[in-house]
């Protein structure tokens, strides 16, 4: 087997094993039975959130926690108690975007959405519950003993998903579509498709690569490398989503494909062209790669993950 064959091949298997251990600590922390300040868990809402986040999906950012943490020595409970926090923000922002009102999506991870397995209602309030359960999460000493790095972990997400991130972004995305004032889908330059992306899809990888450096105590340069990797890799995991949405099959994908252009959206692929959007996006991987080079080979799995993110057919 070669070098490269063997990199894929441990990459996949932890990758996989993340998955593994995401499902089953999703499953226990989405038991029935409440806990301490709650009153009950109504099933009907438990079932939705439970759909929504379980059997399905490669569970790459928490991955990204579980292997950035391991690069600082922090115990693997504690970074999937982080990962499973920001997969509960990951899974209720898919909740939220599949909605009529949002990019109205009825199929997803190959099977009916949220609000087509249940209702609008009920998809409303699983995504709200996702939302609050990730910082209920966070704060529990299991994720750490020290107060300090758990108020640093919730803020760092708070910031990724809220009004300067994820949120912030995909309003930027509906204006760029047309979606308010005279209707017509605005012609966004590099720089303001690249700001809408970073916060949109980037900000959740960027926390994936932070996050395991504050469970781990990581030094300011070790933090703001992640942070470079976590900037790169967003950028060429969104390339490689929009290069999917214009070429992938909706079979392998699991999902409706061409939905970019027919909404006017605002992407590196629609602006460049395919051909650039993929020279960009090899680009972007060697810079994710060079920004784990102060970590040698430790790093190897996690420079596999920023060529997977390029390669991905799914």
């Amino acid at each position: 087997m070669t070098k490269s064959a063997d990199s894929d091949t441990r990459f996949r298997q932890r990758l996989e094993k993340t998955a593994t251990d995401m499902e089953a600590l999703l499953g226990r922390l989405l038991a029935a039975k409440a806990v301490p300040g709650e009153r009950l868990r109504p099933a009907r809402l438990l079932d939705a959130m439970r759909y929504a986040t379980l059997g399905g999906g490669k569970r790459f950012r928490p991955f990204l926690v579980v292997e950035t943490a391991a690069l600082f020595k922090a115990p693997r409970s504690r970074a999937l108690m982080a990962a499973a926090a920001l997969e509960c923000i990951h899974c209720y922002s898919l909740v939220h975007d599949d909605l009529p009102a949002m990019d109205n999506d009825a199929l997803r991870r190959g099977r009916p959405t949220a609000h087509k397995a249940f209702d609008e209602a009920t998809a409303i309030l699983a995504g709200d519950g996702l939302l609050t359960f990730a910082f209920d999460i966070l704060a529990r000493p299991q994720t750490h003993p020290d107060p300090k790095v758990r108020i640093d972990l919730i803020l760092a997400l708070a910031r990724a998903s809220g009004l300067g991130g994820m949120v912030g972004g995909q309003m930027l995305d509906l204006a760029a579509e047309g979606r308010f004032a005279d209707g017509r889908p605005q012609q966004l330059d590099e720089a303001a498709i690249k700001a809408l992306q970073a916060m949109k899809t980037g900000a959740l990888l960027r926390y994936g690569c932070l996050a395991g450096a504050i469970l781990g105590k990581a030094k300011a340069r070790q933090r703001a490398a992640m942070e470079r990797y976590g900037s790169a890799l967003g950028q060429a995991f969104q390339i490689a989503d929009d290069l999917l949405d214009l070429e992938g099959d909706p079979a392998t994908v699991g999902k409706q494909t061409g939905k970019d252009a027919a909404a006017h959206k605002a992407t590196l692929v629609s602006l460049l062209g395919a051909d650039k959007a993929r020279a960009r996006l090899k680009t972007l991987v060697d810079d994710a790669e060079k920004a784990l080079a102060p970590f040698g080979r430790a790093a190897d799995v996690l420079k596999t993950a920023a060529r997977f993110v390029a390669e991905r057919r799914a």
